[in-house]
């Protein structure tokens, strides 16, 4: 084929999945009954092991990044700098990006350094809050083996994670609760190691714009004979405006079965553009 038409092939089918962007956007937009946005309210999934059951505003791109310093129990150290890009694709469909940008791991007094994995999903609300229903969601991500073998630093398998959440508000009270299940690829052989994990949060307002957060969470069973364990978290976090939120805190092990002692973050959530807005007004 002349690189002409190829060229002009590939012209076409860009403009073409660029109109059918926009049809998606308007339709999503007219069933959702989406008005004009007149602010953009970041929804942080940060600093909380939990994720709510409430998405990011339609047509939103929101980016999280955040700073970890763990310590394990026999004397490990981590520090990685992990990420998560979320994109409401519809009003109720969130397309969601996270990614383990930097990993720098210390054990038996070897350190490597390298890139974590990545994994690609998607959380579908289907039910919204009422006076007396929370709402609920369900979500599914996939783990890429992006990480180096050979430094420790991943397994090489897949993994995947399958999560029901369930937000609600009660007298200034924010909850979230999940269950998640995930099947992690057996490092040596076949199939899958199983585990079952479940999440309580809450957060309250202290002052104006500044809130604490409190979770519990832990390992029900794991099908490799590993024990379960149990973990609680407190956190601050700070609105710096509506779109941009900050967030510090710590998280503990509670038993001594938890897969590291305590862990240290610092991290900030900011929500980047309505991307169908401002494809609609270009």
């Amino acid at each position: 084929m002349p690189i002409k038409t190829v060229r002009y092939s590939r012209v076409v089918a860009v403009a073409l999945s660029f109109l059918a962007f926009l049809l998606i956007s308007q339709l999503a937009a007219a069933q959702c009954g989406e008005a004009p946005k007149t602010d953009i309210e970041a929804n942080p999934n940060r600093p909380t092991v939990a994720n709510p059951a409430d998405i990011t505003q339609y047509g939103v791109l929101e980016v999280e990044y955040g700073y970890d310093h763990v310590m394990g129990l026999q004397q490990e150290r981590e520090n990685n700098l992990v990420g998560l890009f979320k994109f409401a694709a519809t009003c109720n469909l969130e397309i969601r990006w996270d990614t383990d940008t930097l990993l720098r791991q210390t054990v038996g007094g070897v350190t490597q350094t390298g890139f974590g994995d990545n994994a690609l999903g998607f959380q579908y609300r289907f039910l919204h809050q009422s006076k007396f229903v929370p709402s609920m969601a369900i979500s599914y991500s996939l783990e890429f083996p992006s990480a180096s073998v050979s430094k420790g630093l991943g397994t090489g398998k897949y993994d995947h994670q399958i999560r029901y959440l369930a937000s609600k508000d009660v007298h200034g009270f924010h909850f979230d609760f999940n269950t998640a299940y995930f099947f992690f690829g057996r490092p040596s052989g076949g199939g899958t190691d199983q585990n079952v994990q479940m999440n309580l949060t809450f957060a309250h307002t202290v002052y104006k714009k500044l809130q604490i957060t409190g979770e519990f969470y832990g390992n029900m069973f794991f099908n490799n004979g590993a024990p379960p364990f149990a973990d609680g978290l407190w956190a601050l976090t700070y609105s710096v405006t509506p779109r941009l939120v900050i967030d510090s805190g710590i998280d503990h092990a509670l038993n001594s079965a938890a897969p590291f002692h305590r862990r240290y973050f610092v991290g900030v959530t900011y929500s980047i553009a309505d991307i169908y807005g401002a494809i609609h007004h270009h």
